[in-house]
């Protein structure tokens, strides 16, 4: 866009951002009523203007219904035989039980028939009450029950619904929208108000899937792509759809599955894939990968694939060590110079530097083709649905999954991307099916940016969205084409750097991997 027409158009914002200050809560009326619960539902809306061309808008609809309880889940099975003879055994030991079918399965599972049939008992309107069962059942010898709420289901309730809603024109906005590390390096996360405070946001969202603990990798690494200020920080479960920023404007913003390929040429020509960046070698969050990883090179979200022989490349963005343990590692400089070698991992990260941290066959490649004094050529390359896309200048990608919408049209690709374990059905039930917190983030066909946080697991405030509600929603706020990002206990936004949802865990905001920065 020319300069002069860039000025005009954020003059003709900041009027309507003047008159939005005075009605509150005007544009988003013009939207259609969320599709969520029955028609007729209550639904309120209050809109306020951040910036130029940045307005933000707190949704609710609905009300508690007095068919919603809390009850205790015993199993989910995929035989109907199998749950009616466990309904029976609850039945004999005193407690009523029912069994009930779950016939949706993921939108483009290939496979027929429903997804599986829960064991259910009690009905209670106090949560403790359920609780107590539970723990009788669990004594009883029952293995592995649960406390749901109904309303989170997945079927019909009149809610209530709590929606949050950031919405970017970037021909207006004179700041800047860009992904940002927890902590500022991999290692390490941060509650979504300490990175907007660190950052001077205007306002910030959740962002991708991360990496939790160091039994599934290095804690705080992206569980799929990320790219920040150009660089590529994390490689892709490959096939997950992301949201991408091809410069820190916000302009251009797409919905896309993508995918990463990482090599290493020695000067003697010999070739080698790098398996991944910055993370712990050996162990792949979300699999998704190559090389042998087990079980599976296929997307499987919440999972941790492993690889005894990998070759993984650290770059400053991992902070001044690389990981340490057993295997070999070599540093290279800006030039790709071997400058040391390494008989154990551990060792420094050089400014400007990288390091080669190998284990297995991977340790082999490097004790054979890269000695000190030669040269490494390190490849790096970042496939789209449209063709290659180029790494530096401002892009950032922050990683999510499923797609929700595609040209305005729902297109849930959860079997593809890993959200359904064929020989555990529960796993997409609990996570796709269900009702959870939800972030959220949609492109409309003029290239606005809408970012949204749905809470859940509130009962009696918000009970979440599923991933075709989420679908619903995004395309209700207008956009044409959307994704999940992370959610449950992830999902937070701020305005400046005041929490503005109420996350579900109960200790509070949880540190996040990254999130998506708004700046003035």
């Amino acid at each position: 866009m020319p300069r002069r027409t860039r000025a005009i158009a954020r003059r003709l914002a900041v009027v309507l951002a003047g008159l939005l200050a005075l009605a509150p809560g005007a544009l988003a009326g013009d939207r259609a009523a969320l599709p969520l619960g029955p028609k007729g539902l209550e639904e309120t809306r209050s809109t306020r203007v951040l910036a130029a061309g940045v307005t933000a808008t707190r949704i609710e609809r609905g009300r508690a219904s007095a068919q919603d309880a809390f009850t205790v889940d015993v199993a989910f099975l995929p035989a109907r035989a199998q749950a009616e003879a466990l309904a029976g055994r609850l039945g004999r030991d005193g407690h009523a039980a029912r069994v009930e079918r779950v016939a949706q399965r993921a939108p483009d599972d290939p496979e027929p028939g429903p997804l599986g049939y829960l064991v259910r008992t009690g009905s209670f309107a106090v949560e403790a009450e359920a609780i107590a069962l539970r723990d009788r059942l669990t004594a009883g010898g029952y293995a592995g029950p649960r406390v749901v709420f109904t309303g989170e289901d997945g079927g019909r309730t009149t809610g209530p619904w709590v929606v949050h809603m950031l919405e970017i024109d970037p021909r207006a906005f004179p700041g800047t929208v860009f992904p940002a590390l927890g902590s500022g390096i991999v290692p390490g996360r941060e509650p979504l108000t300490g990175i907007a405070t660190r950052t001077g946001a205007l306002a910030a969202v959740t962002g991708g899937y991360f990496v939790i603990g160091a039994a599934n990798g290095t804690d705080g690494d992206l569980a799929g792509v990320s790219v920040i200020d150009g660089g590529l920080v994390s490689e892709a479960v490959d096939g997950r759809t992301s949201l991408v920023l091809p410069d820190r404007s916000g302009e251009g913003a797409f919905v896309s599955a993508l995918a990463t390929r990482q090599a290493v040429v020695a000067a003697d020509g010999a070739t080698r894939e790098v398996d991944g960046l910055n993370r712990a070698p050996g162990l792949v969050r979300g699999c998704g990968g190559s090389g042998g990883d087990q079980p599976t090179e296929a997307p499987k979200h919440d999972f941790t694939c492993t690889d005894a022989s990998e070759l993984i490349l650290f770059t400053p963005a991992f902070g001044a060590t690389t990981e340490p343990g057993a295997g070999v590692e070599v540093a290279l400089d800006a030039a790709g110079l071997v400058t040391a070698g390494r008989a154990a991992r551990g060792g420094a990260i050089a400014t400007g530097g990288r390091v080669l941290s190998g284990t297995g066959e991977g340790a082999d490649w490097l004790r054979t083709h890269a000695a000190v004094g030669q040269r490494l050529t390190v490849s790096l390359g970042l496939e789209a649905e449209g063709g290659e896309l180029a790494l530096g200048g401002g892009l950032g990608i922050v990683n999510g999954g499923p797609r929700l919408l595609r040209s305005g049209r729902p297109a849930v690709t959860a079997f593809a991307e890993g959200f359904h374990w064929p020989e555990s059905p529960e796993f997409f039930y609990r996570f796709g099916l269900r009702r959870n917190p939800r972030t959220l983030a949609g492109v409309t066909a003029d290239g606005r940016l809408l970012l949204v946080v749905v809470d859940g697991r509130r009962p009696g405030f918000s009970v979440g969205a599923s991933f075709a509600e989420s679908a619903r929603i995004l395309r209700a706020l207008g956009a044409r084409d959307g994704v999940n990002l992370d959610g449950g206990g992830s999902s937070a936004l701020t305005i400046g750097s005041e929490l503005v949802n109420r996350p579900s865990d109960a200790t509070g905001e949880r540190p996040l991997g990254d999130a998506l920065v708004l700046a003035p």
